[in-house]
């Protein structure tokens, strides 16, 4: 008989446990609300899709590192957008959306049980997951919590999935000079920086965070939220050329590559701030409806300064949250999910339909 040599233990993939919650909600007579996941509901921008349909018919392989064009339109969407300068064309690298380098990156940057990833102390899951993978311990940090001796990655996080806390550049500046005294990469994860509410967040490759030094420091980007491009598995990383090097070299040899056609996709949307402006507006108006209905059903929404969710809380336990939500048709996410410290907390997303978000907003304070 055959052994079959098992995976790296890895969590339960969190949406599973929602399931019975999700079928709750589906039995409201108003029909279910989801605003669990995060998924866009807006159409793909026109510029996009026109993009995309120029490089249907081309049947060679694409590159890798990704066309010339989307590398110069990402160092220049990078400087109009977020005022991050300096960004050489060849340290931009394709990915398959932003989840797929999250997990391995880890892994591709040669890390193993040796190694210590730090994560923020409540995270997006697949930080975790990413060391896992690679067979690394994983410690969680406070805000402002130096990483202990043998971190060799810090994930940092802002706008922050799932709180919307946005760490301020002087509080960016001291966690990317913590890394490097422990001889830690940072990967700062900004897939939500086109979404300041509150308080503007800046990127880790910023002047004021780095003073133009990228040594050492990668920026995660994605287009999923910000061109509604979840679908086309559309992101993107930078920072230090020489780690990016590296990633291409590997990502070459295992076939890592981001579609012809979607490359071109990710170049208009690099391209085109106007869309971006149209979908901030969109998921700024479904939080001002989303908001004030919270607060009127006595939950307190904490941080929530930028990004794609309102971190609310009621001061019991998240499942009985989910389950209350559940009852009214709407499926949020518990933030069990995020980590232990989160156990009182759902995270709620913008992303629904306007329609179903005013129906939201009606059931919360029925």
């Amino acid at each position: 008989m055959t052994t079959l040599r098992k995976g790296p233990a890895l969590p339960d993939f969190p949406w599973d446990a929602l399931a019975d919650h999700a079928a709750k909600a589906r039995t409201h007579p108003g029909g279910v609300v989801d605003l669990s996941m995060g998924t866009p509901v807006d159409p793909v921008p026109r510029v996009i899709q026109e993009a995309l349909a120029t490089k249907a018919h081309e049947p060679g392989y694409p590159t890798t590192h990704g066309t010339p064009e989307l590398r110069e339109a990402a160092v220049a969407a990078m400087a109009r957008r977020f005022g991050v300068t300096g960004i050489d064309p060849a340290a931009v690298l394709p990915t398959i959306g932003s989840k797929e380098l999250v997990a391995w990156l880890p892994k591709l940057l040669g890390l193993g049980s040796d190694d210590i990833v730090a994560i923020p102390a409540v995270a997006y899951p697949t930080y975790e997951v990413g060391a896992r993978i690679a067979g690394c311990a994983v410690v969680r940090l406070e805000d402002g919590e130096a990483p202990p001796a043998g971190t060799s990655l810090v994930w940092l996080n802002s706008p922050s999935n799932p709180t919307g806390r946005v760490l301020s550049a002087s509080a960016m500046r001291s966690a990317v000079d913590a890394a490097r005294s422990a001889g830690a990469i940072v990967a700062s994860d900004e897939c939500y920086l086109t979404l300041p509410w509150e308080s503007t967040p800046v990127s880790a490759l910023h002047s004021s965070v780095v003073d133009g030094d990228f040594d050492g420091v990668l920026a995660v980007h994605s287009l999923s939220k910000s061109s509604c491009l979840a679908g086309y598995r559309a992101g993107f990383v930078t920072g230090d050329a020489e780690l990016v090097a590296g990633l291409l070299g590997i990502r070459k040899h295992a076939g890592m590559i981001v579609p012809r056609p979607v490359q071109a996709a990710i170049t208009a949307a690099l391209s085109d701030d106007a869309h971006v402006e149209v979908q901030k507006a969109r998921y700024g108006a479904r939080r001002e409806v989303l908001l004030p209905a919270l607060r009127a059903a006595g939950f307190t929404v904490d941080h929530s300064e930028a990004g794609l969710y309102l971190w609310s809380t009621r001061g019991e336990d998240a499942w009985e949250t989910t389950a209350w939500f559940a009852d009214r048709g709407i499926v949020v996410a518990p933030g069990t999910f995020y980590g232990p410290t989160s156990t009182k907390h759902v995270r709620i997303a913008l992303t629904a339909s306007d329609e179903r978000v005013a129906a939201a907003a009606e059931r919360i304070t029925a």
